[in-house]
């Protein structure tokens, strides 16, 4: 066969210019990095009142998050829970829920706009490459850092503009309220309810066990009867809470037994009325021995002298019983002569 009769190669290596590695040629790399865009300045690098305009808008988020916590408190303290409202297209809600969700993501989300805007639009965007290094940096490495993070803290503008800065702390350090408030929510505050009971002037001593009123005939000398306020019924929502601070004990005594001048004065012909309501930790007292006059706690064992102002004589119990003035009214009627003078029940930090 003469050269003749061999076909032309075409797009020969050699003639391409392209390299070759043991008689194979070389693709171009498709993985070869491309390398960093040009970087473009934005139009707050060369526009200052276009970084005003930034500035104002990142101070006005802020500020409104501000607001945003403001209305969350305001909406935690004025809208009563059971408030329904009808909100498009949700339906109906409690408008205290919904006001909270909506004044508390406002807050979230204006301080995270706020900052996002922040950074965008005013903060340095030039992209640097770091090459990794180990965990442990030497000294230079660490200098480097700090340097970077004080080139950081002059890029971001936060000296410059204190406009942002101001508004910006003032959210971060309102939003932390929302979850002060919130603490609110622990319990009900016991405002002045621990003090005061249904016992007024004029009020009937109900017997628990026949739910009539008691008169002085019914309580007999050793006998000790359980007694609650004209007016409270079992069926009643508030009766545990009520009975809880109201149940009174009513021991007769022969009037010449009592030793405490108060205790006779409030009495009626040696009945005497005590509060039920252990003053150790609220348990209800039901042991009397009519010897001593002694009435019991059976949760740890405080003993009180019903002859002797109810005072402690043994056990945990801090102070004595409080005492229920009575009386009879002119339909020969047991009744109360007003509330006790003093809280039932354990001491408390509000009681001084």
């Amino acid at each position: 066969m003469s050269s003749q009769d061999i076909p032309e190669e075409k797009h020969l290596p050699s003639e391409q210019g392209d390299t070759h590695h043991g008689g194979v040629a070389l693709a171009d790399d498709p993985f070869a990095d491309p390398g960093l865009p040009a970087h473009k300045p934005r139009i707050q690098d060369i526009d200052e009142r276009a970084a005003k305009r930034s500035e104002r808008t990142v101070a006005m988020l802020f500020t409104l998050s501000m607001l945003a916590t403001i209305g969350f408190i305001a909406s935690y303290v004025t809208l009563p829970v059971d408030k329904i409202v009808f909100i498009f297209p949700i339906g109906k809600v409690s408008a205290l829920n919904f006001a909270l969700g909506m004044t508390l993501g406002t807050a979230l989300f204006c301080i995270g706009a706020g900052a996002v805007h922040w950074a965008r639009t005013l903060m340095s965007d030039v992209e640097v490459a770091a090459e990794r290094h180990e965990i442990a940096a030497p000294p230079e490495v660490k200098a480097q850092v700090l340097q970077d993070f004080a080139d950081g803290a002059k890029e971001s503008a936060i000296g410059r503009r204190p406009l942002i800065r101001n508004t910006m702390l003032g959210a971060l350090a309102m939003l932390p309220l929302s979850a002060v408030v919130i603490l609110r929510d622990l319990g009900p505050l016991p405002e002045t309810k621990l003090r005061k009971t249904l016992w007024a002037k004029g009020k009937l001593l109900i017997n628990d066990n026949t739910n009539e009123p008691l008169r002085p005939e019914d309580v007999v000398v050793g006998s000790l009867t359980f007694a609650r306020p004209e007016g409270l019924e079992e069926d009643q929502h508030d009766f545990q809470t009520q009975i809880a601070k109201a149940a009174l004990m009513i021991v007769r005594l022969k009037p010449e037994d009592i030793k405490d001048k108060q205790e006779l004065e409030w009495s009626h012909d040696g009945i005497v009325a005590y509060s039920k309501i252990c003053t150790h930790v609220g348990c209800p007292i039901s042991l009397y021995e009519q010897q001593t006059h002694h009435v019991l706690c059976p949760c740890h064992q405080s003993t009180f002298d019903l002859s002797d102002g109810a005072r402690v004589i043994f056990g945990p119990a801090g102070h004595a019983l409080p005492q229920l003035r009575i009386g009879v009214n002119d339909e020969g009627f047991l009744e109360a002569h007003g509330d006790f003078e003093e809280p039932v029940g354990p001491a408390f930090w509000e009681r001084g």
